[in-house]
């Protein structure tokens, strides 16, 4: 991890401390598209580092059957993209595939367009603003999560949504902060510091959205399983970890 888009993050909540002790005291949240343009920026930055790591190197393998699929040609969509770090990483390893982010906030829209063009592969990728639980589109081989699911206010119904628009014998691929289901199991440096900017920006924002259910500081693996099978996923396991993040497989 890079952890100085860490520090850049933090930044941001600093920037917005009234309005954050007023969600505190309403419980109404705050929008991830409220919060100051640190955020978005010093995430990816946070983020992206692990991502050119291990996303092709070990994150696809550990799923089963998806890099061949990728290599020999699959639709993709990118949910909740941000900059689009994650989808111009496959759209460079896999020429042969086709991908589309999605992302609720339009400026990152904008942003990820220009670096898929700066890339050479926007014509392969493509990015439009869309939510979770309604992004257009059926078909698809492997649709991506990365750091966000634990965002949403309604993650249920965003992973209906996943099962809805893959294809027979699709693949969501979930990545997620790394969390154990217990808080003593977080009382680590990783743990500390992810309950802290979890507690200032992405419960905030699971608050701010229609049905609201936060899923919590850390949610954790037993918590991400409870929502993939209530949106009628029948397979999901653990297929690979880091100090940082969960990678999880989910098919219908």
């Amino acid at each position: 991890m890079f952890f100085v888009g860490g520090f850049e993050s933090a930044t941001a909540a600093a920037r917005i401390e009234p309005q954050l002790v007023e969600a505190f005291r309403t419980g109404a949240g705050i929008g991830w598209h409220e919060q100051a343009d640190e955020l978005f920026s010093g995430t990816e930055r946070f983020f992206r580092s692990g991502y050119a790591a291990h996303l092709v190197s070990s994150w696809i393998p550990a799923l089963d059957g998806v890099e061949a699929h990728l290599q020999a040609g699959a639709s993709v969509a990118d949910v909740g993209c941000g900059h689009g770090a994650s989808t111009i990483l496959l759209a460079q390893a896999y020429p042969r595939s086709t991908f589309v982010g999605y992302d609720y906030h339009g400026p990152s829209v904008q942003t990820a367009r220009a670096r898929a063009a700066a890339a050479g592969v926007a014509d392969r990728v493509r990015f439009e603003v869309a939510r979770a639980t309604d992004y257009p589109g059926r078909g698809f081989d492997l649709v991506t999560m990365f750091d966000c699911l634990h965002d949403l206010g309604d993650p249920t119904g965003a992973a209906a949504h996943v099962r809805r628009t893959l294809a027979e014998g699709g693949t969501w691929m979930i990545v997620e902060p790394n969390a154990g289901d217990r808080v003593e199991d977080n009382l680590t440096p990783v743990g500390r510091a992810f309950y802290a900017a979890s507690t200032l920006i992405c419960t905030p924002n699971a608050l701010a959205q229609e049905t609201g259910v936060a899923l919590g500081a850390q949610a954790g693996e037993r918590r991400i399983g409870d929502v993939v099978r209530a949106a009628g996923f029948s397979r999901f396991r653990r297929a690979a970890q880091t100090p940082f993040n969960l990678i999880f497989e989910a098919r219908p």
